[in-house]
Order: structure tokens, then sequence, then C-alpha cells
């Protein structure tokens, strides 16, 4: 069975990272891309986080998802770059925050559909135990881990269907493109999580005794190599505070 949007699989998933990795490196890349932490420092370590994600997704062998965020985040980033200084007034501004907003925020959102589509639900879980999390925060998260591409999935159905009906742009009935397709969405989302929180205590999660898990996981190699390289941009701004 071909595996859902953002579902992730065992099989085929390339380069396997501990769940907690992924976390560093998206904690990083919110902290340091998004946030812009560090000062100048930290600023010539910025395109490097921000090509992670791309480099992450090549040894996944998601060749389509690598190309879609390099193309996207690599026109963005000429147009704030380049373009935006040779403009003004209004299209200065539509071209700034434009450019400004993906450029910040595409790395981190393709960090997160990376770790989502790479891990599992078990890794996900054991990772939080590890790190000694209380379960008031396992289980919400557990649930969201899987709501949303569990909503993808059902978003693409529903397209694909109102699309047999005719009920998409440029077809005979278009108008009725946000009542077929949003209301449709919304009850999935309410049913879905619904049934994920019920899932989430079935597996045993917020129960008295300790939850058990037999999905390996723990630190390699590649996770040392890459927990190193993410630990420099700390070095370099608590270098530049002391000195």
């Amino acid at each position: 069975m071909a595996a859902g949007i953002l579902q992730a699989s065992v099989q085929n998933r390339g380069l396997v990272l501990d769940p907690r990795t992924k976390l560093m490196m998206l904690f990083n890349i919110a902290l340091f891309v998004l946030g812009s932490a560090g000062g100048e420092s930290v600023e010539p370590l910025v395109p490097v986080l921000c090509f992670m994600p791309a480099v992450l997704f090549i040894s996944a062998k998601k060749w389509k998802q690598a190309a879609t965020y390099l193309s996207i985040y690599l026109a963005s980033w000429l147009v704030y770059t380049r373009l935006v200084p040779l403009t003004t007034g209004a299209i200065n501004f539509i071209l700034l925050g434009c450019s400004g907003m993906l450029s910040r925020f595409l790395p981190g959102i393709a960090m997160g559909g990376y770790l989502v589509s790479t891990t599992t639900v078990s890794e996900f879980t054991a990772a939080m135990l590890r790190m000694h999390l209380s379960e008031k925060i396992i289980i919400p998260l557990s649930v969201m881990f899987r709501f949303f591409p569990t909503v993808m999935d059902e978003a693409a159905s529903i397209n694909a269907a109102m699309k047999m009906r005719g009920i998409h742009i440029g077809g005979r009935n278009a108008g009725k493109m946000l009542e077929y397709r949003l209301v449709p969405l919304m009850t999935c989302c309410v049913k879905i999580g619904e049934e994920l929180s019920a899932a989430a205590l079935t597996r045993g999660l917020g129960g008295e005794v300790r939850r058990t898990n037999i999905c390996k996981i723990g630190f390699h190699v590649q996770d040392y190599i890459l927990l190193g390289i993410g630990l420099i941009p700390y070095i370099l701004w608590i270098w530049e505070v002391v000195m």
C-alpha cells in the first residue's frame, strides 16, 4: 500500500536519525532562522541551517519535496536579496513581506514536514519517554503528530471526489468549492481528533503502568555529526556574548 501524505514508513526512509536529533534541528531552525537569534555571529550559518531540510529530504529519497523546497526557498531568497533593493513603494513592501516571510518560515515548515514524514508515532513516543517528559505533554503531542498527516490525506480524498463532480477552479461548479470542500474537511477534523485521542489511550498512554515500546531508538554516528553541527551556533552565540 502506498504511503499517504506525510505518513511515516520504516521502509525506504534513507538516513535514520533519532527523533531527538530531528527535534533539536527543528528547534535550531526556529531559533536561529525564524527568530534571528545569535546576531551577526550566527548569520553565516543560517544558509547551512536553511539547506539542511533539503539535504535530509534527499537522503530520505523524497525528491519531489526536496526540489519543491529548494525552488521556492531559492526564489524567495533571490527576490529578498536582489529584487527588493531595486524597488520602492507598495511593490517593495509586498515583495519584502512575501519573500521575507517565505525565507524565514519555509525552512521550519520543511524541517517539520521531514520530522513528521520520517518518524513513526512509536519512535516519537519512545523518544519523549527517554526525555522523561510528562504524559500530559506526550499524549497531546502524539495525537497531533498523526493529526495533520491524516487530515491531509482526507483533504486529498475530498479534492479528488470533488474534481470528479466538476467542483474545482475552472469547473462548472467552481462557486461551490468552499461549501463542498471546507465543510466536509472540518467535519473530518473533529472526527479524526476524537479517534486519535481514543487510539492514544488504547495504546496505553495515560495509564498508571509505564508503557513499554518495542521500537529501537538511539544515537548513531549520523546523529552525533548533526548534533555537533547544531551546537556550533550556540558556541558562536556564547562566544560573542562573552567577548
